[in-house]
């Protein structure tokens, strides 16, 4: 007897439906499954047989074979236990025939018929409605994500609910669904946004020219690079910079949750990420990883840091090959990987935040501490290539914090008060934008620089003086003119003026490093 169960898998970062296949014939007993199957995947049909002999159903001694169409297309997960259990038990006519039709069905068997949350739900879910489907079965730690994307979800803890559910009439298997989420912005009312953070940046003392280049950097979301030497305050600032972003909208937070729920780190009840990422990797991280990688490529730390921040503290200190990597997503804020099986596109629309020391020890040029040769300083400079500062908007020094500062022990402007000032900004550049693909003054280019960064007569006559004295490259003098929109908004000036350019020049990379 022949059945077939919707169920679906992820490639890339896009869900894609899958027919689960199975027939039961008379022939040699064997349980044979086909259609470019991964490891995980060819266990499936032993995870399956197991379960349901735990369960008091043995499978008859027949010919089982188990499709997963299209065949061209790799699958990868444990998410087909599920459907291909139900596809067998269909076959064996234990469950009525068309009872799962037109559902959407996930999960990992366990032994015993537990059913065990998969990683991926809410892109499969997401395609799946898309696709037309309105109704799925997935393990109950999953259901939220599916409910998000606009399914009526069943969630199931053990193979004999499903059994039990799916021998209902049909007006009384509707009847248990639970309606799909009608408020989508629920995820974001509790906690509050208070209990996010456990930092301010009130806390910190000095380094008010820092917080000002991290509150420029917020408002047009621009990238950052600090340097200083040790115990200055570099990482405390970048950890901040997260409690100054406005809130995820609704369309982020669904573009981001499903990286999270692809990659398996959606945290455990929820389905929906509650602020935005901050991620900081060791510098021993290795490309792939950073990057994304695998048969089938998957995210990595930069498309994790989407819609969010990548701090990467002790830049130097990465592998010269694994800081190149950022010149694509810092460029165009999409990482491309071209694989044997495909071309994949991953998001990488991240704030960079950098951190480093002037030199290997950290105290130059204070030649009283410190020790490096000038060999040692260029190497360790030369981790960092040029098209790397060069694609970088702010760059900051982080002195050393004086003993009158720390006794004074005088509190800085708090998180709240430079958070309102950065959405009033970012709300300026939503108006200004509207009906464009630009979000963010970061994303100006050159062609819309005139239109958006119009100068009077004193302002271009101080750019091209900037440009001369600074030996600007065509980049940097567009950097700092997004730069100097940015700071024209938080100051809430139409126009960009003089002043705006000269602070702009401020956090030129020249005699940076």
């Amino acid at each position: 007897m022949f059945s077939t169960v919707l169920s679906g898998t992820v490639y890339g970062i896009e869900g894609n439906l899958i027919q689960v296949e199975v027939d039961l014939s008379s022939g040699l007993p064997c349980f044979v499954m086909v259609g470019s199957l991964s490891g995980e995947v060819k266990e499936s049909g032993e995870r399956v047989r197991v379960a349901l002999k735990n369960m008091g159903i043995h499978l008859p001694p027949m010919h089982v074979a188990v499709n997963l169409s299209p065949a061209d297309l790799r699958k990868e997960g444990t998410g087909f236990d599920l459907p291909i259990a139900i596809g067998v038990l269909t076959a064996m006519e234990k469950i009525p025939l068309r009872s799962a039709e037109g559902m959407l069905v996930l999960g990992e068997l366990g032994l015993n018929g537990e059913i065990r949350p998969v990683k991926g739900v809410l892109p499969i879910a997401t395609g799946a409605f898309k696709g037309g489907v309105r109704k799925c079965i997935v393990p109950k730690e999953n259901a939220k994500e599916a409910s998000i994307a606009g399914l009526r979800a069943a969630g199931v803890l053990h193979l004999k609910q499903v059994i039990d559910y799916l021998k209902l009439p049909e007006k009384e298997r509707d009847a248990e669904l639970p309606p799909k989420m009608a408020d989508l912005n629920w995820p974001f009312k509790e906690p509050s946004q208070k209990s996010f953070y456990k930092v301010d940046f009130s806390e910190i003392v000095g380094q008010e020219g820092v917080k000002r280049a991290a509150l420029i950097a917020a408002a047009g979301f621009h990238h950052l690079l600090i340097k200083g030497p040790p115990g200055g305050g570099k990482t405390m600032i970048a950890k901040r910079i997260p409690t100054i972003l406005p809130d995820l909208s609704l369309e982020e937070n669904l573009e981001v949750s499903s990286i999270y729920s692809i990659a398996g780190k959606l945290p455990k009840g929820s389905c929906l990420l509650k602020e935005r990422p901050f991620l900081s990797p060791h510098h021993t991280i290795t490309p792939q990883a950073l990057s994304g990688g695998g048969k089938i490529p998957r995210p990595g730390i930069i498309s994790l840091a989407h819609r969010g921040v990548l701090f990467l503290d002790e830049l130097p200190e990465f592998k010269r090959q694994t800081i190149d990597l950022l010149r694509q997503p810092l460029e165009e804020r999409v990482i491309q990987i071209d694989r044997s099986g495909g071309s994949f596109t991953f998001p990488a629309d991240m704030m960079l935040v950098g951190a480093m020391n002037p030199c290997p020890c950290g105290y130059y040029p204070d030649r009283g501490r410190c020790r490096c040769t000038p060999f040692e300083i260029h190497n360790y400079l030369s981790h960092i290539s040029g098209p790397i500062l060069d694609r970088i908007d702010l760059c900051v020094d982080a002195p050393r914090v004086e003993i009158g500062q720390l006794r004074e022990g005088q509190k800085g402007e708090s998180s709240k008060s430079m958070r309102k000032k950065v959405i009033i900004a970012r709300n300026r550049q939503q108006e200004r934008y509207q009906g464009t693909p630009i979000r963010f003054n970061s994303e100006l280019t050159a062609g819309e620089m005139e239109q958006y960064c119009g100068l009077g007569e004193k302002e271009k006559e101080i750019l091209e003086k900037l440009f001369a004295s600074f030996h600007l490259s065509v980049r940097a003098y567009h950097k700092l003119l997004r730069v100097a929109r940015t700071i024209a908004d938080l100051e809430e000036s139409k126009q960009v003026l003089a002043k705006h350019l000269q602070e702009a020049a401020c956090y030129q990379i020249r005699d940076f490093i």
